[in-house]
């Protein structure tokens, strides 16, 4: 122990007089900490994403050149050969070399946090002392890997050789400096086999979503694993003369250090867990970065109007509402959307929807992509919808992922105990008679063609224009008449549709219902009040969605004009926001 002890702390006197190991060790890192902060305006709410990056860079870094290069230099300036007549054996020489890697780390990760939390405002680790192991657990890892390489190179020209083979395809491919979720999905599976995109993921899980080491225990397991055996390995092929040559043969013991990492890369090639958390750690970057929509009218869902408002919002919720012009904000603090001539209103809600019925009709008996039409729901703007009826199969694991984050679509709710509130359903009352009469109009509508395929437009208007003879469809009541009488008689209003019943396709039939009420006699106000808070009132989640307010989910849809005296302006979308997020719209129905 005694030998040890004093290894670890001549090690460490030696490395902290090393100008060059402080440079690299924390000058190198806090300068990509600076500039790519600054490049990735981190204020906006990238910052973990930017410490994640840094804290890779940093245990890649210790493990290659720290540890490895290290070794092999003084290898071959007889350093080690000195050490031998001491004597001692390998195990001191190792151990320090990790011991010294965590102890010169741990400053480099005080003062990033530090940083980020002081300059852009990231919120501390939540679990700060899972933080700390796991990082701690990584950089023995990575160390122990150097020691290694360190063993089997013969030169320092052949060690610069193996080193880049380990470091740069681990930088570069391992999810902290290039995102997987823009790569091909082949090379996102060929990252799983790399012990640095396990590291990576595990760090930014723990940095993004609070997670613990419990959470991430595959990726605990393998990197302790692979210090054990690296370790082992290295005190086994020890040299201490750089005239001591290592047989070709011998170098594939680095394999073995690896297997944990290729038994994992394996079972991540056919589970894709990982790759679904990338996809997951990134939608949370997303929606943790901030926006300010300027000048904009506002419809606050509650029937308030603010004909010059702007919204402040970040992590995925409003935090503040100003009536008149924002204060100014840097770009370098939000994301600034200039809203001049556009009006900002909550996503709309659909209260009645049929997922189990696909709406238009299809030439194969093919299954619901019930995904698709969750995704086509947020395209036309509308952020929640409630089934009604029996829950469809599988249903709950499109559930989970939109909840998760890892695809995107409407949120979808279930049907409880009947409310109050009265649900017209002009569009369904129209796409009965449309079916009976063979009218295809409803088609022709422009979020209708862009949310539903080709083939399904062109079956279904070949089936309405030669219905069966015996089609008996009919509804109970006038469902106009009912509006108007409930409206004059101060009922709570919540608009429906039952998309999901032909021609009704999901996604946006609800601007279509808005429309009806309107020509109906229904002011344009009330229509959208039933649309966003009515809705969300319906379905007790009035305190955090259906109205742009503070605290509230930054679920909002910005549209051109102004629906208040036009209602069919809500089909003319600018944006749509969920959690956060603005939404791509072009490439949503494109997600796999």
């Amino acid at each position: 122990m005694k030998a040890y002890l004093a290894q670890i702390r001549m090690n460490l006197v030696l490395t902290l007089r090393d100008r060059s190991v402080l440079f690299f060790s924390y000058l190198f890192p806090l300068g990509f900490l600076f500039a790519f902060g600054e490049m990735a305006h981190a204020a906006q709410g990238g910052a973990a994403a930017i410490v994640n990056m840094v804290l890779t860079i940093g245990v890649l870094g210790s493990g290659f050149f720290g540890a490895a290069m290290r070794a092999i230099a003084d290898r071959e300036r007889n350093i080690l050969r000195r050490f031998k007549v001491a004597p001692i054996d390998a195990g001191p020489i190792l151990v320090s070399s990790i011991v010294t890697g965590v102890v010169t780390y741990v400053p480099l990760v005080a003062m990033v946090l530090a940083l980020a939390i002081g300059m852009w405002h990231m919120p501390a680790p939540a679990n700060p002392v899972s933080l700390m192991v796991f990082l701690a657990i990584g950089i023995v890892a990575f160390r122990a890997m150097g020691g290694i390489i360190a063993s089997i190179a013969n030169s320092m020209q052949e060690g610069q050789v193996i080193v880049q083979l380990f470091y740069t395809p681990m930088l570069l491919l391992g999810g902290a400096t290039i995102p997987l979720t823009i790569m091909p999905q082949w090379l996102q599976i060929f990252a799983q086999f790399l012990p640095s995109t396990h590291f990576s993921t595990g760090l930014g899980g723990i940095l993004l979503r609070q997670e613990t080491l419990m959470d991430n225990l595959p990726a605990t397991g393998a990197l302790l694993l692979t210090s054990v055996v690296a370790t082992f390995l290295g005190a086994k092929l020890f040299r201490w003369d750089k005239d001591e040559k290592l047989r070709p043969q011998a170098k594939l013991w680095v394999l073995a250090v690896l297997a944990p990492f290729l038994a994992m890369g394996l079972w991540q090639a056919h589970s894709k867990t990982n790759i679904e958390k990338e996809k997951i750690l990134a939608r949370d970057l997303t929606r943790n970065r901030t926006l300010l929509l300027r000048d904009v009218r506002l419809f606050t869902g509650n029937g308030q109007v603010m004909d010059d408002a702007s919204v402040l919002i970040k992590e995925g919720k409003i935090v503040q509402v100003f009536s008149g012009s924002a204060p100014e904000i840097g770009p370098n603090q939000a994301e600034v959307s200039d809203g001049a001539g556009k009006t900002l209103l909550p996503g709309l809600i659909d209260t009645r929807v049929h997922l189990e019925a696909p709406g238009a009709i299809s030439p194969t008996q093919r299954r619901p992509d019930f995904a698709r039409e969750l995704a086509a729901y947020l395209y036309c703007g509308v952020t929640g919808v409630r089934q009604v009826g029996q829950a469809p199969e599988n249903l709950d694991k499109v559930t989970k992922s939109i909840e998760d984050g890892e695809t995107l679509g409407a949120e979808l709710f279930f049907a409880g105990p009947e409310a109050p509130e009265r649900i017209a359903g002009l569009a369904a009352a129209e796409a009965l008679d449309a079916m009976q009469d063979g009218n295809v109009s409803l088609l022709d509508a422009p979020l209708v063609r862009q949310v539903t395929p080709r083939e399904m437009i062109a079956f279904t208007r070949q089936a309405m224009l030669h219905p069966p003879p015996a089609t008996d469809m009919t509804l109970h009541g006038n469902p106009r008449q009912n509006l108007l009488e409930a409206f004059h008689g101060g009922a709570t209003l919540a608009a429906g549709t039952d998309s999901g019943l032909p021609p009704l396709v999901h996604g946006p039939a609800l601007h279509r219902e808005l429309q009806l009420w309107v020509a109906a006699g229904i002011p344009p106000a009330v229509a959208l009040q039933a649309a966003t808070y009515n809705a969300a009132r319906l379905l007790h989640q009035d305190q955090r969605i259906g109205l742009v307010k503070e605290g509230y989910d930054a679920n909002l849809l910005l549209v051109e004009g102004n629906p208040l005296q036009d209602i069919a302006a809500t089909e003319h979308i600018s944006a749509v926001i969920f959690h956060g997020e603005r939404i791509d719209r072009g490439e949503l129905l494109k997600q796999k």
